[in-house]
């Protein structure tokens, strides 16, 4: 074979053999794909976390208002301590209202007409809770 095609035959040969991706190319890649789904993954499971408790933070305090509201309502003889589900308009959402006594040496007999009132917003089984407190001076 003259020396012309040989060299001609080894080029092809070595064309040849750089055609397609190494073992190691294909798992490198591999691993960055990896890496970036993970990452990516994480983020949006934050997203969701976070999209969940901005959600909460918003409503927890217009239903907290809306207890306020109406215990303001109510007379002396109606505050009690309750818990309530509210149903299908905020299916996740629960209340709890506990009503009780001031005792102050400092407000002297005053603190015998003050109430305090907590009212307590849950989401999801205790997942967030959101905390009011408020007093409400009783004349009789």
């Amino acid at each position: 074979m003259p020396i012309c095609n040989r060299f001609k035959f080894y080029k092809f040969i070595h064309l040849k053999a750089s055609f397609g991706f190494t073992l190691l190319e294909i798992m490198v890649a591999v691993c960055i794909i990896a890496i970036v789904f993970t990452a990516v993954f994480k983020m949006h499971s934050q997203t969701i976390s976070m999209n969940n408790a901005s959600r909460f933070y918003t409503i927890a305090p217009l239903l907290a208002q809306r207890e306020m509201a109406n215990n303001e309502i109510k007379s002396i003889d109606e505050l009690t301590d309750y818990s309530e589900d509210y149903g299908d308009d905020f299916s996740a959402y629960s209340c709890k209202c506990s009503i009780t006594e001031v005792k102050s040496e400092v407000l002297g007999s005053v603190s015998e007409n003050l109430k305090q009132i907590d009212i307590t917003i849950f989401f999801n089984d205790d997942e967030y809770t959101y905390n009011l407190r408020a007093y409400r001076f009783i004349q009789d």
